[in-house]
């Protein structure tokens, strides 16, 4: 069993599908002989051929049309964006059709289709190519929106992601692409979409988190727990649509929680959370729900980022912040 990065998991996942499924194929710009930006497709098209594994010229809306096209007509589409921040031409294709294209048809056709794209900041890259905006894609009815945290979870979500019927935003935290390493089997089991991943238990705080973050917030666990504080530690993982039950069952238990997202503040994700909690756990809690996030401001510089990024430092006030009530 190899010890992969998060990025060489992803290119694990595609090989396998590639490799499993015909009617798989790859594509974006310079993914095929150059492998990417970040080599996430690194030898794949010498692999599998340039039919299947294609690089394409550069229109994100081309790429989501194209990947669209294929996908009603039977094929099972991965398509790469090079940044989040390039993402945003591809809006009218996926919410205007794929999201409906199922609907649209009564079920006749459906679009089983993959966007890939590395998003988030820590990078020291342009603000542009620094964007954690996927709550536009969480809003959307007809998508599913996936975040892998670690490489074994890419490695099982993203082969999920290939082989669902519907079409699927898959966000991949470039910061975490190559910080650590973790042993993956290329055993081709997919993980389950649609829950949350218990990183952690605890008694004291439920900490919500997802992607990059997550190593923030077990730092902030770790941190916790030297001062006899028992945190646990949710992944989301999918982000739409959200296992509820699962932050649920965790907050009943715990009494408080804290959101942690790098994404701004207004309108994020984690207000989606903090919103059924207050609707469906309001009783479970003990203190009002902390979120610790972006600013509501452009994604700074690289001089600036770190100030911008939540800290586990933040976390660990925030948690605090939950324990002072009775």
């Amino acid at each position: 069993m190899a010890e992969l990065t998060l990025v060489e998991a992803v290119n694990l996942a595609l090989a396998r599908a590639l490799e499993i499924d015909p009617d798989v194929v790859v594509f974006g710009e310079d993914i095929g002989i150059n492998g990417g930006v970040f080599r996430a497709t690194l030898g794949l098209q010498a692999r599998y051929g340039k039919e299947r594994v294609m690089d394409t010229p550069l229109s994100e809306t081309l790429i989501a049309g194209m990947a669209i096209g294929m996908a009603a007509q039977g094929l099972k589409p991965v398509a790469e964006i090079q940044f989040m921040g390039f993402i945003y031409p591809t809006l009218d294709q996926i919410l205007s059709h794929a999201a409906r294209l199922r609907n649209r048809t009564r079920g006749r056709l459906h679009c089983p289709m993959v966007l890939r794209a590395p998003y988030g900041g820590g990078i020291h890259a342009p603000e542009h190519h620094s964007e954690s905006t996927e709550a536009l894609f969480a809003h959307i009815p007809g998508l599913r929106v996936v975040i892998p945290s670690s490489p074994l979870r890419a490695y099982g979500l993203l082969l999920a992601a290939i082989f669902d019927p519907d079409p699927v935003i898959f966000l991949e935290p470039k910061r975490i692409y190559r910080m650590v390493k973790e042993a993956v089997a290329d055993d081709g089991q997919a993980l389950p979409l649609d829950v949350c991943f218990r990183l952690r238990d605890g008694s004291d705080v439920t900490l919500v988190t997802w992607g990059a973050m997550t190593h923030e917030t077990l730092q902030a666990a770790d941190r916790l727990a030297q001062e006899g504080i028992s945190a646990e530690v949710i992944d989301v993982a999918t982000i739409k649509p959200i296992d509820s039950a699962t932050i649920l069952e965790s907050v009943a238990k715990t009494g408080r929680c804290v959101i942690v997202h790098e994404a701004a503040r207004a309108c994020g994700v984690g207000a989606e959370i903090a919103a059924q909690l207050a609707e469906h756990g309001l009783m479970s809690l003990y203190a009002p729900v902390q979120r610790v996030t972006g600013y509501d401001t452009i994604m700074p510089l690289f001089r600036l980022e770190q100030h911008y990024l939540p800290t586990s430092a933040r976390i660990v006030t925030a948690a605090k912040r939950t324990l002072e009530a009775a």
